[in-house]
């Protein structure tokens, strides 16, 4: 028999390790002395309650808290007191408070909870969180991580992305290992939109016909039949699915966010990450190919690729034992891994046609100013002018506002921008993405700024006019890249 410590119920079912009133871990009886084991994580119980009992549960939810990213309130939820943070980063929109009223739910969080601290939170325009009228960029994205992870004393953790979350998640990681102890993610796309090759995402023509329904039915339980077939059937699933998306985002936030989401291609981004990776995906998920999956994991140095039974697309419907055990066996056997100085990063490459001194030095001056008004990191680059951004979108905005000023300075500048793996060493940036975006300003234009498709695949919901400049081979190492000019950036 076990009993709970907490609410004092008993279990005769000696496989239940977790108490289904307060979730608390059982503590096993032996006569009248109570010993609290340790379970392996092969014995770790399936927490989902029966499908129809709906209501709220009774179970404690955490607190919401509101942590401050720039201007914009991130809703957030702390619950756990294991001994590794996990941010559980959720798919397209999401509701933190909502969520705890599926029982479904609210086991998947409990059972990450009982061997982690687990940080939930909305992102920015969805759920609890500020609604903006502007559509958020990756990288505002992953400043609402940061804050969050600020705001909890979290100086590390394990990123977990499903779905849609998972694209932010797998550039957080490339871009911050520092913060980065790992990363999971689960029913994860690169791309959301077809191409010759990236053949398994939908055509653009099936996207449409999905605005199309957000438009006219949302509201109503959309995609449940695509995204958890095992309970499109379950009337109390579905009343809760409906309302969970009604609470999380309006009929027209839902449409921008699914056409933004849509634009995102992170392909590039998959040979960066050098932290401890794991890709969940089910075998027969409808809304996300398995071969999804599998193209993230191949691509991802050292990644661990588990494929799971099962249709349904959303993580807590279907079998969440697999799922909880597959995780907490991960993450208790992540090994250290050395510190390392290679980053994922956007590298401006700037250069300038001058005869005097004198003109150089003010062209630097006014580009290293530029540079940190858009939080840019300047390199020791003699003779040339080096910065890096952890973000796309500041490093164009910094690029064409170098581009202007040298303009009314009277200087022709030429200016590139890559995303890449490039290594940090102090005021010391090279690597791959620097020789590369130095190649790339070597083709542009007086007062051009040129970027590669690196740069573009992970710029959406932002006002950028770019023009096609057509694919141009950089030699041998440095390969082919689309490169295009950036007409606007207002």
């Amino acid at each position: 028999m076990k009993i709970c410590p907490t609410c004092q119920r008993s279990y005769q079912d000696e496989t239940l390790n977790f108490c289904l009133e307060d979730g608390s871990r059982l503590v096993s009886s032996t006569g009248s002395e109570q010993q609290t084991r340790i379970f392996p994580a092969s014995t770790m119980p399936t927490l989902a309650l029966p499908a129809t009992s709906y209501p709220g549960t009774r179970l404690e939810r955490p607190e919401t808290r509101y942590a401050k990213s720039s201007n914009i309130n991130i809703a957030y939820q702390v619950i756990g007191h294991g001994p590794i943070d996990i941010v559980y980063v959720p798919g397209w929109v999401s509701h933190v408070e909502y969520g705890w009223e599926s029982p479904l739910v609210a086991s998947f969080y409990r059972g990450l909870a009982s061997f982690a601290r687990l940080i939930l939170f909305d992102k920015r325009g969805t759920g609890l969180s500020d609604q903006t009228t502007d559509l958020p960029t990756l990288e505002q994205r992953m400043d609402d991580v940061r804050a969050v992870m600020e705001a909890v004393d979290s100086s590390r953790a394990v990123v977990f992305g499903m779905s849609e979350g998972g694209n932010m998640s797998l550039v957080f990681a490339a871009t911050y290992p520092e913060r980065t102890v790992a990363l999971i993610t689960f029913g994860a796309f690169a791309k959301r939109e077809w191409d010759p090759e990236y053949p398994w995402a939908p055509t653009r023509e099936v996207r449409q016909q999905f605005y199309d329904a957000l438009e006219s039915e949302w509201g109503g339980p959309i995609g449940i039949e695509e995204l958890a077939p095992s309970l499109a059937h379950d009337q109390s699933f579905r009343d809760w699915w409906a309302t969970y998306q009604r609470r999380s985002a309006s009929p027209r936030a839902a449409v921008r966010l699914a056409r933004m989401n849509t634009t995102i291609d992170v392909r590039n981004v998959l040979p960066a990450i050098r932290v401890p990776t794991m890709v969940l995906h089910r075998t027969g998920d409808l809304d996300c190919h398995v071969d999804e999956g599998r193209y993230i994991a191949a691509r991802i140095p050292g990644a661990k690729f588990v494929e799971l039974p099962g249709s349904d697309h959303l993580i807590f419907a279907g079998d969440q034992k697999r799922v909880l055990n597959e995780v907490e066996s991960f993450i208790r056997n992540i090994q250290d891994t050395p510190e390392t100085e290679s980053v994922l990063a956007t590298v401006l490459f700037a250069e300038a046609a001058y005869d005097q001194a004198a003109s150089a030095a003010r062209f630097l001056s006014l580009a290293k100013r530029e540079a940190d008004w858009f939080k840019g990191r300047v390199g020791n680059a003699p003779g040339r002018f080096v910065a890096t951004f952890d973000g796309p979108v500041r490093a164009i905005r910094c690029a064409a506002a170098m581009r202007d000023a040298a303009g009314r300075a009277g200087l022709d500048s030429r200016i590139a921008l890559h995303t890449g793996l490039c290594e940090i060493s102090g005021d010391q940036i090279s690597g791959l993405a620097v020789d590369t975006s130095a190649a790339i300003a070597a083709l542009a234009e007086p007062g051009e700024v040129l970027v590669s498709t690196a740069v573009r695949d992970l710029v959406s919901g932002v006002p950028i006019d770019f023009e096609e400049r057509g694919r141009r081979d950089l030699g041998p190492e440095l390969g082919q890249w689309q490169l295009s000019a950036v007409k606007r950036s207002d």
